[in-house]
């Protein structure tokens, strides 16, 4: 006959947050970049699948994207990486002041990138509605769209909240440094998606 085991002890200490796998939070993002993943995987294959059926690509009379903003966008994204890596070590450090610095260094890159996310459609040489290969183009990079401008307004809220009492609170760190992770997810499905708009339509001309 087995004797029950009984546990005893002060909890209080135990803490009440963790970083990476330990968190919760992080599962959570995990099984979000899966999911989100899967979608962008089937724009992708949409991609293909519509550039499969067309003579052409870009069909006759139009032109490849103009490469300016879109590769500007990109280096300037890739640029990013720099001050949320520094963010996120900086969070699982508890180093408010540099935070506060990252954050908002982060925060101006976004609005410079959402300028440039505006110029890039202007510069598709295609509209939607013209045909399959301005669907797939426009929904291309409105996809990745959605996705940057959530991230931009989760950190704006996150900013604002490390700039107040909350700041206190173990857990707004985890949130600053998993939001980098997902930054990181931003950015890395961005570079396929380039290469689909800006640059497949020159190989295959």
């Amino acid at each position: 006959m087995s004797v029950p085991v009984k546990f005893s002890g002060d909890l209080a200490e135990l803490p009440t947050h963790a970083y990476g796998h330990r968190s919760l939070t992080w599962w959570g993002v995990v099984a979000f970049f899966m999911i989100e993943g899967a979608g962008f995987a089937f724009a992708i294959a949409s991609y293909f699948f519509l550039m499969g059926n067309e003579q052409g690509w870009p069909p006759s009379r139009f032109e490849p994207p103009s490469l300016l903003a879109g590769t500007l966008f990109t280096i300037v994204i890739l640029l990013s990486e720099i001050p949320n890596t520094l963010v996120k070590r900086a969070a699982e450090k508890k180093d408010l002041r540099a935070v506060h610095r990252y954050m908002l260094i982060l925060l101006a890159i976004c609005l410079v990138l959402g300028a440039l996310r505006a110029w890039e459609f202007l510069l598709l040489n295609v509209w939607w509605t013209d045909n399959a290969y301005g669907s797939i183009i426009w929904a291309l990079l409105f996809l990745h769209a959605t996705h940057f401008v959530t991230d931009f307004g989760d950190s704006v809220v996150l900013a604002a909240l490390m700039f107040t009492r909350h700041a206190a609170e173990s857990r707004r760190y985890v949130d600053v440094a998993e939001n980098a992770m997902y930054w990181r997810f931003v950015w890395l499905t961005w570079l396929p998606l380039y290469v689909l708009i800006y640059w497949v339509p020159r190989w295959a001309a």
